[in-house]
């Protein structure tokens, strides 16, 4: 986004998203990750090994002596916040865009979908040693105003602030179910953010976007270089042979794999972004594929009902 006025910044990214994102992603609106919505519906027989207990009506129970089930209605109206990451580590990118931008690019995203529909969007931001709140508003001016911000935003100084706790205050401050969208390069430890994004997904829909620059995941054959650490300062001179770059990339794959097993243990949904390929194409294949596994489950689920 750089070279640009945040103005013309927004505009590009909002004709992104509404000509390119918007029209892969024809159809009715299900939410970006589909799944049952929070209104309580109908009453009906309990089918083992189908339903989940947690949905059980024990008044209906108690009175017919036959387990009972109570549906949910699909959210017409839901209440979207996502948590992004602006962290001292965000200031880096060695590809097509930073992935400070790809943050900014991703919430965009998210929110010009949720809000062509009338759903309110608001969001939590990990700035330095602070965390910014955005109450959720309805409308595009709403969401401008915020994405203006996000552009606006310095560089942020060292020190971080931690991504467990902040996942701790948007899930205590917001009860009401809706989807929750998190953009971070999750390069904390997972022991420090997985519970508290599982107490999350417990009650929410919960999206976990992993943005990550190449250089993340391998380092390149220049010889001697001089890294340095943005979240702390620090920084060091170091040869890159071939046996530290092949150490580096072992590590590397590790933190990753870690990351990954952690948010499925976690019950989220999970998307990576790079900085070095077409984000707009990631978000469209992740929700088509969200649609296409959630609409075979529905008819699973109902192949095994009528065959009961």
């Amino acid at each position: 986004m750089s070279g640009a006025t945040p103005e013309q910044a927004l505009r590009r990214l909002e004709l992104t998203v509404v000509r390119r994102l918007d029209g892969l992603l024809q159809g009715r609106h299900q939410g970006l990750i589909p799944g049952p919505g929070s209104e309580l519906g109908d009453t009906r027989l309990y089918v083992p090994g189908e339903d989940d207990v947690r949905r059980m009506d024990w008044a209906v129970t108690a009175r017919t002596t036959v387990p009972h089930v109570r549906d949910l209605i699909a959210d017409r109206e839901l209440e979207t916040w996502a948590l992004a990451d602006l962290s001292a580590s965000m200031d880096f990118g060695t590809a097509d865009m930073a992935k400070r931008d790809l943050v900014i690019s991703a919430v965009g995203a998210i929110g010009f979908l949720t809000s062509r529909v009338g759903d309110r969007f608001g969001a939590y931001i990990l700035h330095g040693d602070d965390v910014h709140r955005y109450p959720a508003r309805p409308g595009r001016p709403a969401l401008f105003a915020l994405l203006q911000s996000l552009l606006a935003a310095p560089p942020a100084p060292q020190g971080s602030a931690e991504l467990g706790p902040a996942l701790e205050m948007m899930s205590s401050a917001h009860r009401k179910r809706g989807l929750r969208v998190v953009v971070s390069d999750f390069l904390d430890d997972p022991g420090t953010w997985e519970r508290p994004l599982r107490r999350m997904a417990a009650r929410h829909q919960v999206l976990a976007i992993e943005v990550i620059d190449p250089r993340e995941l391998e380092l390149p054959d220049v010889g001697l270089v001089t890294l340095a650490d943005p979240e702390t300062g620090r920084s060091r001179d170091v040869y890159l042979s071939p046996r530290l770059r092949t150490r580096y990339a072992e590590a590397a794959a590790a933190q990753r794999e870690a990351n990954e097993l952690a948010l499925r243990r976690a019950g989220a949904a999970h998307l990576v972004l790079r900085t070095d390929q077409d984000w707009v194409v990631d978000i469209a294949q992740f929700v088509l594929r969200q649609r296409r596994a959630s609409h075979l489950m529905r008819r699973m689920a109902a192949t095994r009902g009528a065959g009961s």
